[in-house]
């Protein structure tokens, strides 16, 4: 455990104000597009879908936020907390903000040079790394460590906590978590793509909507406590609190740390559900998943932060200083909010935690699978046959050994293996910063002459958007793939 948390400190203490950089960067050349387009994501998030083949801009939308929208947005928020004081909220939110001209970047470049594969729109972060850097290489490397992760590591996180919260709250035991939640992924991915992007349509509005709306009754009940709170995540964030002073660089980085955890804006995850959206014009789809990134920290991962402060729940740890122990012997996670609920609504809060877990984890469980099972199309050129079954056992066996062992180390190899990835990832958007430019210049051209833009990448001198050259995409074969 020594050793995994030196590495992950040597991931993500650097990677917290990189983050940021990469934000900036694309906030800036964009013209800060998820700010003066916001009228945009909103039309466009219930546009309608260009074609057949691909699922409506809501519906990828639904199925990125399955994926960001999960233990994050709740043990994630506490961590940050205890680690990093409460101005550890404040970066979260700072970093959503920029974060998601990182989001519009890979999204667009994930539509760019998508491709069909059996009658279905997949792409992400390979394709662009291959089709776009000309860097097979690379790409496959790549699409290995995503399925690798998502497929047989990231999903034992979140059925950790669920296992957990659902001990605390009803005395379940964790094996009988495990294979309640195993047999429950298994009906799920066993369905395919529609049975998945149909579960994130029903559960994510349900849950991001309920929680929300949760956060506000326990606001009401403790108004009184709303501007101190606000004044508190300020000073601490700046480092003017006379007790959380010397942790200002312990907010920023926790706070970009649990930010980019959580929505994961620059990592890649959410290309893969994005490129699975018909639309016409790249653009339009980068808007939406922009709007995503709001959607996870501003309003959801916020929610946890304000129930947690608003109601002093929570421990701060500066290294191995206790700056401030509200919760004698409560560990960091899941049991701070439920602590916040508690001390609101007596008794409730281990129950709604665990229910509120249980769908935020849940989804992502599918969300997560369905962006292992791109990446294995990737490689094979096709999807199906004895590699997909190897697929959907390997995802269901994660989430039963995930549901059994240390909090702690699953929370640590989950850390390790989203940093590596944002690493690669934001380098790649980085070098493919001049397509993302061209692609939101042409949308910008088009919108100031009235249309609905569409795009055609041959005019731009864009190479390798071979989705967009014909009317009607060809279908991938073995020389547009790596070998098998």
């Amino acid at each position: 455990m020594t050793f995994l948390g030196t590495l992950n400190d040597w991931i993500w203490n650097p990677m917290a104000y990189f983050a940021l950089a990469v934000g900036l960067f694309f906030t800036v050349i964009t013209g800060a597009v998820q700010f003066r387009r916001f009228p945009d994501m909103l039309r466009q998030i219930v546009a309608k879908p260009h074609d057949d083949d691909g699922v409506a801009p809501l519906q990828a939308l639904l199925l990125t936020l399955a994926s960001r929208v999960g233990v994050g947005n709740i043990a994630g928020v506490a961590t940050a907390i205890a680690a990093g004081g409460p101005g550890a909220l404040f970066w979260m939110v700072v970093t959503a903000l920029v974060g998601s001209a990182s989001s519009f970047a890979e999204t667009v470049l994930s539509q760019v040079f998508k491709r069909r594969i059996d009658g279905e729109h997949r792409g992400g972060a390979p394709f662009y790394v291959e089709f776009g850097l000309k860097l097979k290489w690379l790409a496959v490397g790549l699409a290995v460590a995503y399925m690798v992760c998502y497929g047989f590591v990231f999903s034992g996180v979140q059925s950790n906590n669920i296992a957990g919260s659902l001990e605390v709250a009803f005395g379940m035991p964790t094996w009988l978590s495990a294979i309640l939640l195993t047999g429950l992924l298994g009906f799920t991915i066993i369905g395919g793509t529609k049975r998945i992007v149909g579960a994130a349509q029903l559960m994510v509005p349900v849950m991001a909507v309920g929680y929300f709306l949760f956060t506000v009754v326990i606001i009401l009940m403790n108004l009184d406590q709303v501007l101190p709170s606000i004044q508190l995540v300020l000073g601490s964030a700046f480092g003017r609190d006379q007790i959380f002073g010397g942790m200002a660089g312990a907010a920023i980085a926790w706070g970009v740390r649990r930010a980019v955890f959580s929505n994961v804006a620059g990592v890649g995850e959410g290309t893969f559900g994005s490129a699975a959206a018909s639309t016409s014009h790249p653009a339009k789809q980068g808007l939406v998943q922009a709007f995503s990134i709001f959607i996870d920290t501003v309003i959801v991962c916020n929610a946890t932060g304000i129930m947690i402060i608003i109601t002093g729940s929570y421990n701060v740890f500066d290294g191995e200083r206790t700056v401030i122990e509200n919760l004698p012997g409560v560990e960091a996670g899941v049991a701070y909010t439920q602590t916040a609920i508690d001390s609101s609504i007596g008794g409730f809060g281990p129950v709604f935690v665990a229910i509120a877990l249980f769908f935020f984890a849940y989804t992502t469980m599918i969300a997560f699978y369905y962006i292992a099972e791109t990446n294995l199309g990737y490689l094979r050129g096709t999807t199906g046959g004895w590699p997909s079954a190897v697929l959907k056992i390997g995802a269901m066996a994660i989430t039963a050994f995930g549901a059994l062992i240390s909090a702690d180390a699953m929370w640590m190899i989950g850390d390790i293996g989203y940093g590596l990835l944002g690493w690669v990832n934001m380098l790649v958007i980085l070098a493919l910063s001049p397509v993302v430019l061209k692609v939101i210049r042409d949308y910008d051209h088009q919108r100031k002459q009235g249309l609905d833009p569409t795009f055609d990448p041959a005019p731009l001198g864009i190479e390798g958007a071979d989705f967009w050259t014909t009317s009607r995409a060809p279908a991938v074969d073995a020389d547009d793939l790596p070998a098998r």
